[in-house]
C-alpha cells in the first residue's frame, strides 16, 4: 500500500470525503523510487480501471514528471464526492492498492473548479 502523505495534513482525504459536493476533482500527485516505476504503472493501470467501472466515475488522466524525476500526477473527475468515496472505499480497491510498490507515496486531496471571470469557467 502506498504511504499517504496528506497535501494538506491538517485536511486529509479520510476528512475530505465526508464533505458532500459536486463534481469534484481528485488530485493525486505519487513519488517513488526510480526502480518501482513499472511496478507502479502496473497498479495504477489496475485501479483505474477498477475505478472506471465505478458509478460516478467521469474521468482520469496519468502524467508523469518530465528529465528523471519518477514523480506522478493522477487527476480524476468524479460526480460528487459521494461516488469518490464509494469507490475509495470499496473493499475491492483497498486491496488492490496493496500491489504499490513500498517505496510509493500518495498525496490525494480533492477539489472543485473555481470560476475566474474571463479565464475559469465553474
Amino acid at each position: 500500500m502506498p504511504h499517504m502523505r496528506p497535501l494538506d495534513p491538517a485536511f486529509p482525504i479520510e476528512r475530505q470525503i465526508a464533505i458532500e459536493a459536486s463534481p469534484v476533482v481528485l488530485v493525486n500527485v505519487f513519488t517513488l523510487d526510480k526502480a518501482d516505476e513499472q511496478t507502479f504503472l502496473q497498479a495504477w493501470e489496475v485501479d483505474a480501471h477498477f475505478m472506471k467501472r465505478q458509478p460516478g466515475f467521469i474521468s482520469t488522466q496519468l502524467h508523469r514528471a518530465i528529465g528523471d524525476s519518477p514523480t506522478y500526477l493522477n487527476y480524476a473527475v468524479w460526480e460528487s464526492t459521494a461516488d469518490f468515496r464509494a469507490a475509495f472505499m470499496h473493499p475491492e480497491f483497498r486491496a488492490k492498492i496493496s500491489a504499490y510498490p513500498s517505496s510509493a507515496a500518495a498525496s490525494p486531496h480533492l477539489f472543485q473548479k473555481v470560476a475566474v471571470s474571463g479565464i475559469c469557467v465553474a
